[in-house]
């Protein structure tokens, strides 16, 4: 029993403002189907479908009951065709599309599919003078497929509202006009008003206004922030108390709400192993089993002498437990409601093989700054030499990294309180790993590690410093060092708790911060080890050094900001950007995407990783063992069509069922 209705209507195209999640959810996993919010007609077609089936299975089942309790005395009278004419009516009422889909899928070359083996194994029955049974292997077969839509169509519709964070509509300003347009319509550069309890429709700036955003669509927290003039917002958010003039500043389809959906919809081409195997597995697994069943009926009665009923009894009762169906459906399913879940978390897995690889992670590598800690730095000591002063300490240092992007560079200007003058920096360099070079009021000035005071040989004593020390030399000369610390993130101590308590046997720390910095996070944090004074190629080697002390089925995660760590998320089994929300390199870069930067979330995705792949395990072990199970009594000659179609029907509904679990 499978759902081969669902899948042919999910290849449906439908258009307009919601086609994104239609789309999306069909390609994810064919069986699945979302439905368009302003779509009634598609959802009335629908349902008159269901109701139409519903209504022929119930005439069938009155007819086949009144068989059942009349036929045998009819039998008996002059009238005995009408038996048969009862049976035959209730078997064309349900089974007659079974058939048109068999042979039309066997013009196509698909041949061992359920409908071919229930239009067998029927045919079957009633060449061999069993007419009741060819009725109710399609009349349950029927049922089966009736209650499996209604149970698909439950995790279609959650499915469909989970992912559906787009707003239908954008409200285009044009002059002193406003107009309802589609968001597709709006090119960036153009003007959009958003009111309260709207979606934000488009990715773009506040020029006027401001609101409190739920963004729980994109972050999977409730927790409203306040926008205003500007400050960005993102498709996906929920405004709630203001109304806002938005600046677009992405056209539709580059918005965060449709790039996620996107992303969402890409996790269909990296297929978990058990996916993979079940996959190849089908397409020999049901072959088998029907040239077994051939067998079955043609070689005993040959040996034994038997006649040949029976054993083509037994026969056809394979070719109905034969179907795959329980595992086909089930274990797509059940991944895909894992990544909705953590989508609605504000997870992004791009694949259920990334899930299962989080479900097996032995070790967890961190980055320090932005991801265990804030990144936000603050100067906490000056410590200048002789010669110089403080605030010449600060002068120099200030002016050096007037260029500077980092978030160290940007607390030393902070600290220096005062505009720095462009007009007397020159010669700026970065050097990569170690600080910057400039030339500052005419004087030759370095900041940066100890590293770079080593490699240019200068002179000095002091290197175990706590916090982050950043030296400052002046032609040459040691002027002093500026201390500056990060705070810990306040979920950070949690997710390494959380971490453990899921299985993970290491959390390992990678900075490019001095010992003392990175040792005083360390143990904060009660982390397993750290490794300090990294350069970007220092982590990638760190990284492959821990994976290859690794099992085969232990998988390491390394942690960062999605960017400035991108040759290490790249070489690590499962590549974790952190903070991704509104960061297209983020999204793009990373197996897994944490839109907030918040380190819990990782042991969230764990917990959802591995809540999913019980689930599909479970479902693989019933299945299989309830399959096993008759076709055993079906080869003994225990089991009887009736009860072959009731486990085949039996075992995919509660398979379905189960796999829904994953979305809760």
């Amino acid at each position: 029993m499978s759902s081969n209705r669902a899948r042919e209507e999910a290849q449906k195209s439908l258009r307009g403002p919601e086609e994104g999640t239609c789309e999306c959810v069909a390609r994810v996993e064919p069986g699945l189907r979302s439905l368009d919010r302003e779509g009634e007609g598609s959802v009335h077609v629908e349902e008159d479908e269901k109701g139409g089936n519903l209504w022929r299975i119930a005439v069938a089942g009155v007819l086949f009951l009144t068989g059942l309790i009349w036929g045998e005395r009819v039998s008996r009278t002059p009238f005995a065709w009408v038996e048969y004419a009862i049976f035959f009516s209730a078997y064309l009422l349900v089974g007659i599309s079974v058939i048109h889909t068999a042979l039309r899928n066997l013009f196509h070359g698909r041949v061992f599919d359920e409908n071919f083996l229930l239009s067998a194994a029927s045919m079957g029955a009633i060449a061999i003078g069993q007419l009741p049974e060819a009725a109710a292997v399609m009349l349950f077969y029927a049922l089966g497929e009736y209650l499996q839509e209604r149970a698909e169509g439950r995790s279609r519709r959650s499915i469909a509202a989970l992912l559906d964070m787009r707003a239908d509509h954008a409200n285009l300003r044009t002059g002193e006009t406003i107009r309802r347009v589609s968001p597709e319509e709006v090119t960036a550069g153009q003007i959009i008003v958003v009111k309260p309890g709207e979606r934000v429709p488009l990715d773009g700036e506040v020029l006027e206004g401001s609101s409190f955003v739920d963004t729980s669509a994109l972050t999977g927290e409730p927790a409203p922030r306040r926008v205003g003039r500007g400050e960005g917002v993102l498709a996906g958010m929920l405004n709630t108390d203001g109304v806002l003039v938005v600046k677009v500043t992405k056209p539709y389809g580059e918005s965060s709400a449709v790039r996620i959906l996107k992303l969402v919809e890409g996790a269909a081409a990296r297929k978990a192993p058990i996916e993979q195997f079940f996959t190849a597995f089908s397409r020999y697994y049901t072959p088998l089993v029907v040239f077994g069943a051939l067998a079955l009926a043609v070689i005993p009665p040959l040996i034994t002498g038997e006649a040949f009923s029976g054993w083509i009894y037994r026969a056809l009762v394979l070719l109905v437990i034969s179907c795959p169906c329980a595992l086909v459906i089930s274990i797509p399913l059940g991944y895909f409601g894992g990544v909705g879940k953590a989508s609605r978390r504000g997870i992004l897995v791009k694949g259920a093989r990334f899930l299962d690889a989080l479900a097996d992670l032995h070790t967890v590598v961190f980055d320090k700054t932005g991801t265990l800690t804030k990144g936000v730095f603050r100067v906490t000591q000056l410590s200048a030499r002789s010669g110089f002063s403080e605030e010449e300490l600060l002068f120099f240092a200030a002016h050096a990294e007037a260029f500077s992007s980092h978030p160290i560079a940007r607390s030393i200007r902070e600290a220096y309180g005062k505009e720095v003058r462009l007009d007397v920096v020159g010669n700026y360099q970065e050097i990569a790993g170690y600080g910057v070079s400039a030339l500052v009021d005419e004087k030759r000035v370095l900041v940066g590690n100890d590293r770079l005071l080593h490699k240019e040989g200068v002179p000095h004593d002091v290197c175990d410093l706590g916090g982050t020390a950043v030296y400052v030399v002046v032609n040459g000369s040691l002027a002093g060092h500026i201390v500056i610390s990060d705070e810990v993130k306040p979920d950070a101590e949690e997710a390494v708790v959380r971490l453990r308590k899921l299985g993970v046997k290491k959390v390992v720390m990678l900075t490019g911060d001095g010992e003392p910095e990175a040792r005083r996070v360390a143990q904060n944090l009660g982390l397993d080890a750290y490794f300090a004074g990294l350069l970007p190629e220092g982590k990638v080697a760190k990284v492959e050094e821990l994976a290859s002390s690794l099992g085969r089925r232990q998988k390491l995660a390394f942690v960062g900001d999605g960017i400035n760590d991108a040759p290490v998320i790249a070489r690590a089994d499962v590549g974790v950007a952190m903070g991704g929300l509104g960061s297209e390199a983020a999204i793009e870069l990373a197996d897994v995407v944490l839109m907030e930067d918040k380190p819990s979330k990782l042991a969230a995705a764990v917990e959802i990783a591995a809540r999913t792949g019980r689930i599909v395990r479970e479902n693989v072990t019933f299945a299989l063992g309830m399959k096993a199970f008759f076709l055993l009594l079906g080869v003994l000659g225990v089991a009887t069509m009736w009860e072959a179609v009731f486990a085949d029907v039996g075992v995919a509904l509660i398979t379905i069922f189960n796999a829904a679990r994953a979305l809760r």
